[in-house]
């Protein structure tokens, strides 16, 4: 095998790049989403206040008009305000679900031991949060309310961390994801139970019955969707009728929604149904490759894309309008500053939530004798407990259905003013973070445990290509094809980092895309030719160079350019003597989930998001970071 330091010529690198803005991932869109969803979120609370404190009486006169469906004799008549609180907030839940099971199915939860922690941690902050709660309203009335200072808003708070949290985000914002999804589940079967005034046995069973029809026509191909949609639309008026709040169905039904990564067969059959399109393009051959298209992709990313943006942009910043609207004064705020109810939400959310999750994670740690840890450093999980007060959307819901009157107002008073506290004192809390030194900095934020490992071959310098000290405390492993146009693109990117860092070890492995790239085998194949004469690096870089010149006299005339023996070239390529070294690098790539081309590893760790220099150098920066504090050896 060639391993060697030969200085890199320079590359023009025109910034982020068309192709890196196509390359999100789940959870980045997700968090990018919330992002921007926070700000409208904010915005529709604003509009709420303004328009509640100008004209109460139309405030109140729209969002109490009743809007009835009528089917015969049948139908359900609910105020503009339920409508949004039980009907579009089911889909909110609907996408929580959603991207709660595509991190147990894909992301940080997947190794099972690593849900216990946010599990109890989440449960540790809603424990901590009520029992506060309780000492202000311990006796009273108002006691029955304790379930609006329980649940963390998931979008709202995500969106604000993106805003104030550490330039380290995403760990934490998985960790936090899992507390927020064990709030919200843990508040819908509060809601369903605690809630519920009174319960109807028939419509119930009815609901979960249709919950069953639903769950099963997931199977259906292509008129899964229509049948689901049917059945769920069915299943949220059974559950109405029975009593229960409909949300329930929401979180649920996105919970049994599987994802998985696009497998390399489906790709290839995707390919092959698209060209016979190509080839004869009929309303036929268009339907099989959509079906081929949309089967390649797993259904919970594709209900993500569709719903996430319009819960986000549309449904909570509409529920927001309908329920945050306070009317204020100074009477009114003396009141409920002195109201056990607005003082237990406040004081639960802002002091309860952090206290809860930091002292739960910390508790676990210490009794599993470390082999259970936050995915974070403490730094981390402290602020991600801070920002767990702030329980907005769901609190908001809670408290109408606990309270109504003057105490819904001293709720809603106590809901606002602890999203504010919460926010001001994570963004206090990262801010001084950011005042530690370099070291303590960076174990406080990204901590010591182990991040799993998605290679699932491992890097062997005396197999693997690679350029770089050996020894390196950064590895970045790209799985590439010769004649793949995103992987040329890359390919000065690559150049760029390892000038930029130097102490980097850049592995290559094959993957070429036949059914797409009809010259990359051979391409892959050359290389190890070159590679048997010491030219491999010098033959890779002339490839990308000429990434439109893949014939094989065209690679002929690339080993006579480098001096190769081209006698014994020419040889090992009609022999296809590196055919078996490149199946092993494809099958080093099935193992690892790898389907597509340009797809990095770092330290083991599969790089997810765009491939252009300010998000691989992000990730790089991390995985140095977490070499310093788990050096090698």
């Amino acid at each position: 095998m060639v391993s060697g330091n030969r200085i890199l010529r320079p590359s023009p690198f025109s910034g982020r790049t068309a192709w890196a803005r196509s390359a999100q991932t789940p959870l980045r869109e997700f968090l990018r989403t919330e992002t921007g969803g926070a700000a409208v979120l904010l915005a529709a609370s604003v509009a709420a206040l303004a328009w509640a404190n100008i004209d109460t009486s139309s405030y109140e006169r729209l969002w109490t008009t009743v809007l009835s469906i009528d089917v015969g004799d049948a139908g359900v008549a609910l105020d503009l305000r339920h409508w949004v609180n039980s009907g579009l907030m089911t889909f909110f839940f609907f996408v929580v679900g959603l991207e709660a099971r595509r991190e147990f199915d894909l992301g940080e939860l997947r190794e099972r031991r690593r849900f216990a922690l946010p599990l109890l941690s989440g449960i540790g902050g809603m424990v901590a949060a009520v029992a506060i709660y309780l000492a202000f309203n311990g006796g009273r009335g108002s006691a029955g309310g304790w379930g609006v200072a329980m649940s963390t808003d998931t979008a709202f708070a995500l969106g604000l961390l993106a805003l104030v949290g550490p330039r380290f985000p995403d760990r934490l914002r998985a960790f936090m994801l899992t507390v927020a999804v064990v709030d919200d589940l843990v508040a819908v079967i509060v809601i369903a139970t605690v809630y519920t005034e009174s319960l109807h046995i028939v419509p119930l069973v009815v609901a979960v019955a249709l919950f069953g029809g639903l769950v099963v026509g997931r199977s259906l191909g292509n008129r899964a969707g229509i049948v689901c949609a049917t059945f769920g639309m069915a299943a949220w008026v059974g559950l109405l009728k029975s009593g229960v709040e409909p949300v329930v169905l929401g979180l649920a039904t996105g919970l049994v929604v599987y994802a998985f990564p696009a497998r390399r067969s489906s790709l290839e059959r995707a390919t092959e149904r698209f060209r016979e399109f190509r080839e004869q393009p009929t309303a036929e051959t268009a339907r099989v490759a959509g079906v081929e298209l949309r089967s390649a992709t797993s259904p919970n990313e594709r209900l993500q894309q569709m719903f996430h943006p319009w819960t986000s942009y549309v449904i909570v910043p509409l529920f927001a309008l309908a329920n945050a609207g306070i009317a204020v004064d100074g009477a009114f705020l003396a009141r409920a500053f002195s109201s056990p109810i607005t003082l237990g939400i406040l004081v639960g959310y802002v002091v309860g939530k952090p206290v809860g999750i930091l002292g739960s994670s910390w508790l676990l740690t210490r009794l599993s004798g470390g082999r259970l840890r936050p995915p974070v450093g403490w730094a981390a999980v402290a602020g991600g407990g801070t920002i767990a007060g702030v329980g907005f959307t769901i609190a908001l819901l809670v408290a109408t259905l606990a309270f109504n009157g003057a105490r819904l107002e001293e709720a809603k008073v106590g809901i606002l003013s602890a999203a504010l506290c919460a926010s001001l004192v994570t963004w206090l809390l990262f801010r001084a973070t950011e005042l530690l030194p370099r070291r303590l900095r960076i174990r406080g934020l990204l901590g010591t445990s182990e991040p799993l490992v998605d290679l699932y071959v491992d890097v062997d310098p005396e197999r693997d290509h690679f350029r770089g000290p050996v020894d390196a405390p950064v590895t970045v492993v790209e799985y590439g094809d010769f004649e793949c146009p995103y992987c040329g693109r890359a390919e000065p990117v690559v150049r760029e980092l390892i000038r930029e860092f130097g102490d980097v070890r850049y592995v290559w492995r094959h993957l070429p895309l036949s059914d797409v790239h009809p010259h990359a085998q051979l391409a892959a194949e050359a290389t190890e030719a070159a590679a048997a004469q010491g030219a491999f690096w010098e033959l890779h870089d002339l490839l990308f160079e000429h990434q439109d010149a893949l014939q094989p006299g065209d690679l002929v005339a690339y080993a006579e350019q480098l001096g190769l023996d081209v006698e014994r070239f020419t040889r090992d390529l009609r022999e296809h003597a590196g055919t078996a070294r490149v199946a092993e690098d494809v099958d080093s790539a099935d193992l690892s989930a790898v389907s597509g081309t340009p797809t990095f590893f770092i330290n083991g760790r599969r790089h997810h998001g765009a491939y252009d220099i300010g998000a691989l150098s992000a990730a790089m920066r991390v995985a140095g970071a977490r070499a310093t504090l788990n050096p090698v050896g």
